[in-house]
């Protein structure tokens, strides 16, 4: 049978939005609560809808009654101090699942490629419903950052730069996609993160913000870029020597973050 995705994001795997107006907005995310949770570089997350409504962030495949990425529990310890963000979260009308602000620290362009991954959003999904996707919208405005998408990890042929000012939005299929963030600031970025089934509901919401699946990229330096791709190369090579020294099949990129 299939799964039911949304055509906006067949040609590239993800889409951009308009931007929001992110001025408008207080800065709830500095008044919710932070966990650690390590994912594609140094990294906290503050839920806002978990598995049991606790403020953890693992899948909701973990533990008792395990299931996919969906009908996630909104905390109202949370939600109490973040209106908008939740606000913003259900206004696509689709099934949330995870909802959390990331807390990236500084991370150059060799380490994101490094950390590029995939995420493992469908996990006990039953055929026939919608495919987990994610938004991501820019909270803090990082105009010298920027979102990596590949479709191959280690290939930069196709490889797109999306800019995130505050109030960049785009939704991305991130189980087909290999992704990370490059953050050149010198204070965290922060963005909200949300696991949404794909359905009507959510191609009527990027066609109300105008999804456009290409868009110009940010512009790096052929220097940058070479010297990274360089130092991920050295690096993924090193590791995988690790674990052919320890005799384990190195371990994958899926992440469950």
């Amino acid at each position: 049978m299939g799964y039911i995705k949304s055509a906006a994001l067949e040609e590239t795997g993800y889409v951009v939005l308009d931007r929001y107006n992110q001025e408008l907005d207080p800065k709830e995310w500095l008044d919710i609560e932070f966990v650690d949770w390590k994912s594609s570089g140094e990294t906290r997350f503050a839920p806002l809808a978990s598995k049991e409504g606790e403020i953890e962030c693992n899948g909701f495949w973990h533990g008792q009654n395990p299931r996919t990425d969906k009908d996630g529990v909104w905390i109202p310890s949370q939600v109490e101090k973040a209106p908008n963000l939740t606000r913003r979260a259900l206004e696509p009308g689709s099934n949330v699942g995870r909802c959390r602000v990331i807390e990236l620290q500084p991370t150059d362009y060799a380490d994101c490629l490094y950390n590029l991954h995939q995420d493992d959003n469908n996990r006990l999904n039953p055929d026939g419903t919608g495919w987990v996707v994610r938004g991501f919208f820019n909270l803090s405005d990082d105009k010298d950052s920027y979102f990596v998408l590949r479709e191959n990890r280690t290939d930069p042929s196709i490889e797109h730069h999306i800019a995130l000012p505050a109030g960049a939005q785009l939704i991305v299929d991130t189980q087909r996609l290999w992704h990370a963030t490059t953050h050149n600031g010198e204070t965290p970025r922060y963005c909200l993160i949300t696991s949404w089934e794909s359905g009507p509901e959510l191609d009527a919401y990027i066609a109300k913000y105008n999804g456009k699946s290409r868009v110009p990229n940010y512009e790096v330096s052929q220097d940058i870029l070479d010297a990274g791709q360089a130092e991920q190369t050295r690096r993924l090579a090193e590791r995988a020597a690790y674990y052919a020294a320890k005799g384990k099949a190195e371990v994958t990129a899926m992440s469950e973050a």
